[in-house]
């Protein structure tokens, strides 16, 4: 569920189907705010359309400069076929990088300097690799496009990875601890529900809502960077336990202390803290990796994972069937180190060496 609309701000749709957004205070005028919504220059305009200033204009950058490349890439289906969260991610690399090199012409713009873009980002290789995404999204683009003739990102490889686990998962000791620490009733304890009971990330979980929910199922897209995948989750019973006591919003389950949604931002430090009151000093995607766990362990199969979690790459559901398919063969050989009257892995006194005469 999208945050509430901010006060003033109204949206439209054309006949032709376009989306469009206005500003209007009282019985004032309606003053159009352009630009993607959620973005930087929006919301400028919209502060100046509240305030009853001239919207700003922006400085028209020249037709050479990696600016004005940015600003029609923008403009292009391949920028408004990505999803929300990625547009967000991509226009805050830009924003950092036009800062800098906004005036630069972008034919100018090499193989090397992209490269060295990224290892200025060494230290962060998330961030490199978000760096890289970036570069080959705008200049395929402009390639196909017409706008340059060689693409210098298409050779780039993405920054060395470090050797982590990534996110350490919860285990069934941490939800103990929290939801002792947070007992049915608190806003902390539908927090870890609603995370641990659908597996959606922490983007996802605090858009889901009642009007999500048909017939005991909640359905709705989630934001990836790969395209949004359509989920149907049906509520279980600790869920609907923990959403009956409550407290939720009107338009999230999740909400804060003001009984408002929350920003994924937001909640993430807020759970994080909830985290550490409990003695768990571990993250909300780290529940996600034990849902995970858990449903792989009581047998569910690649495909079955793949449509709760909303994964596209089988090499990620794989993880959990095969570490599951491990735990249980473990499980089962463990008894084979015994033998029949289970006292001892090894065989009766005086059978090996009667067994080395017989091969002899």
């Amino acid at each position: 569920m999208p945050r509430p609309r901010p006060q003033y701000l109204q949206k439209q749709i054309t006949r032709h189907g376009a989306v469009t957004w206005y500003v209007r205070v009282g019985r004032g005028s309606k003053i159009r705010i352009r630009g993607d919504y959620g973005s930087t220059d929006f919301w400028a305009a919209y502060q100046a359309a509240v305030l009853g200033k001239d919207v700003p204009v922006k400085a028209t950058a020249s037709t050479a400069s990696l600016a004005w490349l940015f600003d029609r890439y923008r403009e292009a289906s391949a920028w408004k076929d990505l999803s929300l969260a990625t547009r967000r991610q991509r226009e805050n690399i830009m924003k950092k990088v036009l800062e800098t090199a906004g005036n630069e012409p972008y034919s100018s713009i090499s193989e090397a300097t992209v490269a060295s873009g990224r290892d200025r980002r060494s230290d962060t290789p998330a961030a490199g690799r978000h760096f890289v995404d970036t570069m080959r999204g705008l200049f395929k683009w402009a390639k196909g496009a017409g706008k340059i003739a060689v693409d210098p990102a298409i050779g780039v490889a993405y920054p060395k990875k470090r050797k982590s686990q990534g996110f350490v998962p919860w285990d069934e000791a941490d939800v103990s601890r929290y939801e002792a620490r947070w007992p049915l009733g608190t806003k902390e304890r539908v927090w870890l529900a609603v995370l641990l009971y659908t597996g959606l990330r922490r983007g996802d979980a605090v858009r889901l809502g009642r009007q999500h929910v048909r017939d005991g199922v909640a359905t709705l897209r989630t934001e990836k960077s790969q395209g949004e995948v359509e989920v149907a989750l049906p509520l279980l019973p600790p869920l609907l336990e923990a959403l009956a006591a409550g407290p939720t919003s009107d338009l999230a389950f999740i909400c804060g202390s003001t009984g408002k949604p929350m920003a994924k931002e937001s909640f993430g430090n807020a759970f994080r803290d909830a985290c550490n009151a409990a003695g768990v000093s571990k993250s909300a995607h780290g529940v996600r990796k034990i849902a995970a766990a858990l449903a792989a362990r009581n047998g569910a199969t690649e495909a079955q994972l793949e449509a709760l979690f909303g994964w596209r790459d089988r090499r990620i559901s794989s993880l959990y069937t095969q570490s599951a398919d491990r735990r249980r063969m473990s499980s089962d050989a463990i008894g084979k180190l015994l033998n029949e009257n289970r006292t001892s892995m090894l065989p009766p006194s005086g059978s090996v060496v009667a067994e080395q005469r017989k091969t002899k």
